[in-house]
């Protein structure tokens, strides 16, 4: 069996998670959802971020201690996931000893490969440096990451002028190895416009970075000191990234999440720390990069990109609570897509509930399960379903998988379009037919039966290819339809034969607006 090992951003723990979190796992979650019914053996790995400056501020003006502080953000981060159907395997955190242990692992390695290298070629050094530093990044900004004296990720902080004896890592040379990564495998970033984005910061070449702070003592211990006797902290970026790494050192870990990972999902605004500063440091420990990295973008609300520390945000239980966790999901992935940026807005989450799922898929299953209870006493009639629709099917499903398992991988958007077209074609396949016509005559029963079969294999197909998107509902429409088990178990690849299924007619999976929506 193949193994699917992906992992996302681990959060900041210095707020309650907002939509842009939720955007994240919930397109990670789908697609480890999906290569679990492709037949993968999937472990996901999400967690909490839990050292640094900014976790350390936060807890102290909040008077706790920061162990208490983060712990209290876990669960509320755990809760949401749990809340949003997150079917994740491994939830770490930066403060597990186990990941300490293995962050000094690492480093110790990078040291000990010093140690057989020439004489100025050292990966990490000691250094005095001034810089311009950002709490909310927890890094060093250049000139082009800075504008009116405030970063341009997060503008309504003022940058401090620090200037500190650290220990350094030589970033600047690997510069030539990742060109040469990226030469030979473009695809190691995707999509295009994050390559191309990184090529151009390599082109202008690296600069060195800390790889300890001093100041603050909220995070892993650096494992060597400075010439001084100075011990440190190890810099926040050098903690949090090989969490990726340091998974499999946990309880219970499963060589389903064997180094290298398969996938790591971040946000665009950290891809030069994933795909600069995590391969050229696994480079530098001898160790194997991971397979790719998939940089999403933005969703913002009215214009305005989600962010605590400049104010814009919407709580995530309201947005949950206008349709069900299902509609929710299936709203954030089929709008914003995962190689672009999108906007959230109440106005087309209302019509895209109303158009997509009350009208096209909820109307398709509540008439083709009334039709067989009225027309077959509620039995599918055995035999195959009509060829000409199921090859447009077919051809759907086949564009679905390509853009989660094949060419257009990782776009979980474009297989939702795929999907949809299926609801509509199989929509107006009743129009064309009219079954209430031929239930009208006896010598149409041959007509007819296929008719219903047809109808009840598109919806079966769709509940299950669907079900990584809204894993409650296409349960539901499974169970109505007369499927057996778990529908988040039934495999892609394989066709599903409905013949004598039992259909049963249940709520109305999607409401009108004008009906409270039924709970997920």
């Amino acid at each position: 069996m193949p193994r699917f090992f992906l992992t996302t951003a681990i959060d900041y723990a210095n707020g309650e998670p907002h939509l842009g979190h939720a955007l994240e796992k919930i397109g990670a979650d789908t697609m480890a959802r999906f290569h679990r019914q492709f037949g993968y053996d999937v472990h996901l790995l999400i967690g909490m971020d839990e050292h640094g400056q900014k976790v350390a501020q936060t807890a102290e003006q909040q008077g706790v201690p920061p162990q208490q502080f983060v712990d209290d953000i876990a669960v509320q981060f755990q809760a949401m996931w749990k809340l949003l159907g997150i079917s994740y395997d491994q939830f770490i955190r930066t403060t597990a000893p186990e990941h300490k242990a293995a962050v000094t692992r690492l480093i110790e390695q990078i040291f000990a490969a010093d140690a057989a290298l020439p004489d100025g070629r050292r990966n990490f050094y000691e250094r005095s440096y001034t810089g311009m530093y950002c709490v909310g990044c927890e890094s060093f900004k250049q000139g082009a990451d800075i504008v009116d004296g405030k970063c341009t990720v997060h503008p309504t902080r003022t940058l401090e002028e620090v200037t500190e004896h650290n220990w350094f890592f030589r970033l600047s040379a690997y510069t030539a190895p990742l060109k040469a990564l990226f030469a030979a495998n473009p695809g190691f970033l995707e999509p295009e416009s994050r390559r191309n984005e990184i090529l151009q910061l390599l082109e202008q070449g690296l600069d060195d970075i800390s790889a300890s702070r001093s100041r603050f003592d909220w995070g892993v211990p650096f494992p060597r000191p400075l010439s001084n006797g100075d011990v440190q902290t190890t810099y926040v970026w050098f903690d949090a990234l090989p969490n990726y790494w340091t998974a499999r050192c946990f309880p219970g870990f499963s060589e389903k999440a064997a180094w290298p990972a398969d996938l790591h999902v971040i946000g665009k605004d950290i891809t030069r720390f994933h795909a600069v500063i995590w391969p050229a440091m696994l480079m530098a420990a001898g160790e194997p990069l991971p397979a790719q990295v998939w940089a999403h973008g933005f969703i913002s609300l009215g214009g305005e990109r989600f962010s605590k520390s400049a104010g814009v945000k919407l709580a995530l239980a309201e947005a949950i609570d206008r349709y069900g966790v299902d509609a929710f999901r299936y709203y954030l992935l089929r709008d914003v897509p995962f190689d672009g940026d999108g906007n959230f807005s109440w106005e087309r989450f209302e019509e895209v509930y109303n158009s997509d799922l009350a009208n096209t898929l909820g109307n398709l299953g509540s008439r083709s399960i009334a039709m067989i209870e009225k027309y077959r006493a509620g039995v599918v009639p055995s035999g195959a379903p009509e060829e000409a629709l199921f090859t447009a099917h077919r051809d759907a499903l086949a564009l679905a998988r390509a853009a989660v398992d094949g060419a257009r991988r990782h776009r979980p958007h474009e297989a939702i379009a795929a999907l949809m077209d299926i609801a509509r074609r199989t929509n107006e396949y009743i129009q064309r037919t009219q079954p209430w016509v031929l239930a009208k005559d006896p010598a149409n029963a041959a007509a007819l039966d296929e008719v219903l079969r047809t109808l009840t294999a598109s919806l079966a197909h769709l509940a299950a290819w669907l079900a990584p998107v809204m894993p409650h509902k296409m349960q539901a429409l499974w169970a109505q339809l007369g499927g057996s088990g778990d529908v988040t178990t039934v495999r892609l690849d394989h066709a599903i034969d409905v013949s004598g299924w039992k259909v049963t007619k249940g709520v109305p999976l999607f409401p009108k607006p004008e009906t409270p929506p039924a709970a997920t």
